[in-house]
């Protein structure tokens, strides 16, 4: 039977191969898979364009909003795609507006057909997918920075530079080490996000989060969107409604300009693969600030919004004005209408717990410093793990509940992402007063991991391998991919990574990538404890 769709971007992808029926896992047509695939195929179209000739003041947004939203659980609405391809396709012609009339057509700045990627050799396939698949996480970042006003040069002018790469008949050597800028440059983007957060919202300060809804109006903020989350915070200010975060917005209560709202009172359910359930006859609105979403149910499906880059078909879209403005309204009145709940209702995490801890980012880790310096060099901490990443529904993601609760009382776990909210609600003690699951925040915070390992490195004069620290990561979607490429171009070593090895990297490439780094697939907790502890 013939394809009708071939998407293999994610983990949960059907078969651990591809998706190519008339839907993907994550529920997105083929027809809507088609129009992601042609509005790559126009982005790399403008950035052979702008190759040689000049950017406009609006490129570098146009290129950033359209890699965003070909990002899975995003778009899954084709006319707000079309429109996406049509402004891409608007802005080249601004800056090459002679080659659509050109009577001699060389084909330099032609639109990619992005089949020929796909049915290129599977070597090649596989490191442009991971070029491809990591400048669309890295678009993410770009875009959260971006809209609090932040951009960094570096970052944008390579996304051209990788887009300009998926097009040409490069072999193996010629792409590993775009691959790998991809990492490196993300890094830069991941700083730069980390400036936007900090310096609009304060650093980030412990904080304990309840898993209780009050009675009453309120609306569930889900996403990762931190100004989206101010700007409703202010319009909902005094009006008797509460705010609760969702997923991976539950960081958002240790940022100081943000938890200074006393109507942001606590967090709603759990990871996003669990809204369908979680959201069930909710008697309140949600909004979607950025990926994340999943088809609605019918029993919540007219009480759900989506803002920015996301958009679902017949779902209303919270537009953003000249300025940046979003207006509210909407959710507003009919969270008044709805009323919530008549009681207080308590809501438990995925292991029972009804409180979570966030807020261990970079600065609060750092000032422990010596108190967890001491720790190690006394052997109360014997090993530190960062178990982090994307969550997801696909069987076997309990490997990271397990893993935790089998970590040994005299290790700390660092954890960030979505994954954490398979084990952020146990309690496992403290060693010295420093709790042993510390929240360093968001996927988007994943900078502050890394300053947090670079920072022990230096204390101990040892590179990042040399520390007692081992990374298990999780990986679902996109910003994963260019997360763990930067752990690779910052030469970390021995990470373990799973559920399931990523479909879309060929055997000799991940060949390549245990050989060099020691990447290592996930297989069963206890095993890969005693493997990393050296026990058994």
């Amino acid at each position: 039977m013939d394809k009708q769709m071939f998407c293999f971007q994610c983990e949960q992808t059907a078969g651990c191969s591809g998706c190519t029926g008339k839907a993907g896992v994550c529920g997105k047509t083929a027809d809507t898979a088609a129009l992601q695939d042609e509005l790559t195929g126009a982005l790399i179209g403008l950035a052979r364009a702008c190759a040689n000739n000049e950017r406009k003041e609006t490129t570098d947004r146009v290129v950033i909003e359209g890699l965003f939203t070909t990002v899975t659980n995003v778009a899954f609405d084709d006319d707000s795609i079309r429109e996406m391809i049509s402004k891409v396709n608007a802005e080249k012609n601004k800056i090459v507006p002679d080659c659509a009339v050109c009577a001699s057509r060389c084909g330099n700045t032609d639109n990619y057909d992005m089949n020929r990627m796909w049915n290129a050799n599977e070597d090649i396939r596989s490191l442009k997918s991971l070029i491809l698949f990591g400048i669309r996480g890295m678009a993410a970042y770009a875009y959260h920075a971006m809209v609090l006003g932040y951009k960094d040069q570096e970052v944008n002018d390579f996304f051209y530079k990788a887009l300009f790469v998926l097009a040409e008949d490069w072999g193996m050597e010629e792409l590993l080490p775009v691959v790998m800028e991809v990492g490196k440059v993300n890094l830069s983007c991941m700083a730069l996000l980390d400036k936007a957060n900090t310096e609009t919202f304060g650093n980030p300060t412990p904080v304990t989060v309840p898993l209780k809804v009050e009675k009453g109006p309120f609306i569930v903020v889900t996403g990762h969107d931190l100004y989206d989350l101010k700007l409703l915070l202010q319009q909902t200010e005094g009006k008797g409604i509460n705010i609760y975060t969702h997923g991976e917005m539950l960081p958002a209560h240790a940022y100081p300009e943000l938890k200074k709202y006393l109507h942001l009172k606590g967090n709603f359910g759990t990871a996003w693969q669990n809204q369908q359930k979680e959201f069930d006859n909710i008697p309140a609105p949600i909004l979607y600030t950025t990926n994340c979403l999943m088809p609605p149910r019918p029993s919540y499906a007219d009480r759900i919004y989506t803002t920015s880059v996301v958009g679902y078909e017949g779902i209303p879209h919270i537009p953003a004005d000249e300025n940046g403005h979003k207006d509210f309204t909407p959710l507003i009145q009919q969270a008044l209408s709805l009323g919530g709940y008549e009681t207080d209702q308590s809501r438990g995490g995925l292991n029972g717990g009804h409180m979570l801890t966030t807020g261990f980012a970079r600065n609060a880790v750092l000032s422990q410093a010596p108190a967890i310096l001491n720790a190690i060099k006394s052997g109360a901490i014997q090993h530190i793990f960062l178990v982090g990443g994307c969550d997801g529904a696909h069987p076997g993601r309990n490997y990271y509940t397990e893993f935790v609760k089998r970590t040994p009382m005299d290790s700390l776990v660092l954890t960030l992402a979505c994954g954490k909210f398979r084990f952020n609600d146990l309690d496992l003690g403290e060693i010295h007063g420093i709790p042993r699951i510390l929240d360093i925040g968001q996927c988007n915070d994943a900078y502050s991991a890394v300053q947090i390992a670079l920072a022990l490195a230096e204390a101990f004069d040892c590179s990042i391998n040399d520390l007692p620290l081992t990374l298990v990561l999780s990986w679902y979607e996109q910003k994963a991919v260019c997360i763990l490429l930067s752990l690779l171009a910052l030469g970390v070593k021995n990470i373990y990574l799973g559920p399931t090895l990523p479909a879309f990297l060929s055997e000799p490439v991940v060949k390549m990538l245990v050989d060099a780094f020691g990447l290592q697939p996930t297989t069963h907790p206890q095993q890969d404890l005693d493997a990393i502890l050296h026990r058994g």
